[in-house]
């Protein structure tokens, strides 16, 4: 049963929003689904203490201090410094860690070391994360420099060009002392020349240093982790006897095997499992998935949702997937880097039913998977657009004046009123449906060939993918777009962010660093700098004030087609020096004074920058027997209270992982 009243809109502080998304259709599934989706929603929930590890080996101390300080300090909760602690509070559980969660700086505290140590003292300290013999005092001793001291574990990841990235970046997936040529060096002393089959090495593991050698910690049960792992089994295991298919039994099994062995030709296993079962209404990922966390792009950060299919939305992507041959056989790209045969494309709208780990609060709209390229390449992929957290961000974006602040004329807001919703979803659809599946890599070209830039330049040829063919007349001989003006308002929307409004979300002095934002960048800058000459796109100034305008939207395409090319040529071939020249030319910095006056209109707003979701609360129903006869999904939990519930009910970790 859902609650009468709805808000998309929740809580807003420092540069975050927070809000609600809807489950509609849940209560019309069958027992079983719902009983699945319930299991599996706790197995997303179950795994956040990893995610708060791998993003820096004192999130959980610092979590469990700060919560304790929220909850129980004995003083003055209207003061400056706890009001301020409550805010940092609010952003690190937002960012599971003390780090941004897209910009990775560490967050400065607008409360004083003096209130925190004092605060520390003067709360039960039977409720402190304090280990065997430890002091309150010797507790601040340890984590104060963590958390105040700026240089003391600055950037969780590191992208800057010459700098050691594993020494100097804070998240947790290497131990002391480790450096990137070491991390380097061991993980490619394990690859095998010409193995068709390579797994994706060091995906589940710490690498760390023993007695001066190199050895890995595997996250699995019985190994690091295991207490979180094995709690993830047991609701996998219930999910396991209500699934929908015996294919999708075999998919949770082998999960579950990979989590007990951590074996790695397992995970394949298992992912090719994945791709293949299609039929099922409810899906789920859960485990160790993206790899943006991690400087060098090895190591995964784990990550859970549970989902179901949204019927009708997903008649859009099954017509982009039908003819995923047509769209590869198409592209501007050199035939030698296409792929004779698209293989197990797969496509759905769905509607998420939980949101946990790296997905939670922040939460990607798509997302195709899995990553190894092999897989892809022999037995396709899954794309999903994730489509009640697509409605909930347009309608609490409606009528806040962002888009008559930034956009140069009425004429162009109307297109944009007309036509940008429908082409948000079709681009993302696009994006993830068939730019991450288009494209193969030559033989024996190793696919962590570009290093720290393949993030960058792996969302950058999905992008570029999505925006050159939503131009296409393909579109509208599909039904997917209403016309051939439609694309202009995606082409629009997308120059002005990454020409000037997505520089919102970056502080003043600083550079671009995380890779959806350096991909967007790359690409409006260089198609700005190739059209200058023609006068495709330009930088108006008027009345003070910056605004992007297209004069030549056919040539503009044709300048995403020939990045397109360029770009796949550099992922085929693993051109490394050229992936590092395109990424730090136009990727990586920002115009001072430009980035001035875009924060300056921003502000002017009242907006945040960055918006995530608190999730639904899933109650079961009980009949006599204790057997679960319904389950009820609502939405009026806090954000704050959801945070402290998850902290106690989801608490697997001890709070030092070493």
């Amino acid at each position: 049963m859902q609650t009468e009243t709805f808000s998309y809109n929740d809580e807003q502080f420092a540069d975050l929003q927070m809000l609600r998304y809807r489950v509609d259709g849940f209560d019309r599934l069958s027992i079983t689904r719902k009983k699945l989706i319930y299991y599996l929603s706790e197995a997303a929930l179950t795994g956040r203490d990893i995610l708060w590890d791998q993003n820096g080996k004192y999130n959980l101390r610092i979590r469990k201090t700060l919560e304790t300080l929220y909850t129980d300090y004995p003083g003055d909760r209207d003061s400056k410094d706890f009001r301020a602690l409550a805010v940092y509070l609010k952003r690190v559980w937002f960012a599971n860690g003390i780090h941004h969660h897209y910009g990775c700086e560490k967050f400065k505290p607008e409360f004083s070391e003096a209130f925190f140590r004092e605060a520390v003292r003067n709360v039960p300290a039977d409720k402190l994360p304090l280990e065997e013999g430890q002091t309150a005092e010797e507790l601040c001793e340890l984590l104060a420099p963590v958390i105040f001291d700026p240089e003391v574990m600055p950037k969780r990841v590191n992208q800057a060009n010459g700098d050691d990235l594993v020494r100097t970046s804070a998240c947790n997936y290497y131990g002391d002392g480790v450096t990137q040529t070491e991390a380097e060096t061991f993980y490619n002393a394990m690859k095998q020349e010409g193995d068709p089959h390579p797994v994706m090495y060091g995906m589940n593991s710490r690498l760390v240093k023993a007695d001066g050698n190199l050895q890995e910690k595997v996250w699995k049960s019985g190994g690091l982790y295991g207490a979180a792992i094995d709690r993830i089994i047991y609701w996998l295991e219930k999910a396991t006897g209500v699934a929908e298919n015996g294919k999708q039994a075999e998919v949770l099994r082998k999960l579950i095997e990979f989590y007990r062995t951590g074996d790695l030709k397992t995970f394949d296993e298992y992912t090719i499992l994945w791709v293949q079962e299609t039929e099922a209404m409810v899906d789920f990922t859960n485990g160790f998935t993206e790899t943006y966390g991690d400087p060098l792009g090895l190591k995964a950060s784990w990550e859970g949702y549970a989902n179901f299919k949204d019927l009708e939305a997903t008649a859009r992507t099954e017509k982009l997937s039908a003819n995923a041959q047509w769209f590869e056989d198409h592209s501007p790209v050199d035939d030698r880097f296409k792929k004779a045969e698209c293989r197990g494309v797969s496509a759905k709208v769905i509607k998420a039913a939980i949101l946990g780990g790296d997905l939670y609060p922040a939460s990607a709209i798509g997302i195709n998977l899995p990553n190894s390229n092999w897989v892809r390449a022999e037995y396709g992929s899954k794309s999903v657009t994730i489509g009640n957290l697509t409605d909930a961000y347009n309608k609490a974006a409606h009528g806040n004046g962002f888009l008559q602040e930034f956009v140069i004329d009425d004429e162009t807001l109307r297109l944009l009123d007309r036509y940008q919703d429908t082409c948000d979803d079709l681009h993302t659809d696009l994006h993830e449906c068939l730019g991450h599946g288009s494209g193969k890599l030559l033989p024996g070209v190793d696919p962590d060939a570009l290093k720290a830039y393949g993030a960058t330049i792996e969302e950058a040829r999905a992008d570029l993918f999505g925006l050159y063919y939503l131009a296409d007349a393909k579109l509208v001989e599909l039904g997917l777009t209403p016309d051939a003006e439609a694309y202009k308002a995606q082409y629009y929307g997308y120059m002005m962010n990454g020409l000037l409004t997505q520089m919102v979300r970056i502080e003043p002095g600083r550079d671009i660093e995380e890779a959806h934002m350096r991909n967007r960048a790359l690409i409006a800058r260089w198609a700005y700098g190739h059209g200058r000459e023609e006068g495709v796109t330009e930088l108006v100034k008027r009345d003070g004030k910056t605004y992007v305008r297209i004069r030549d939207y056919e040539r503009l395409r044709e300048l995403f087609g020939l990045l397109l090319r360029e770009i796949q040529r550099i992922k085929s071939e693993g051109d490394y020096e050229a992936a590092r020249d395109l990424v730090e030319r136009y990727g990586v910095k920002t115009d001072p004074a430009l980035h001035a006056e875009i924060l300056q209109r921003y502000r002017a707003l009242h907006l945040s920058p960055y918006k995530g979701f608190i999730n639904p609360v899933y109650t079961p129903v009980y009949d006599e027997q204790k057997e679960i006869t319904d389950i009820r999904v609502e939405y009026g939990e806090a954000y704050d209270a959801q945070m402290l519930r998850y902290s106690r009910d989801y608490a697997t970790l001890p709070y030092c992982n070493e």
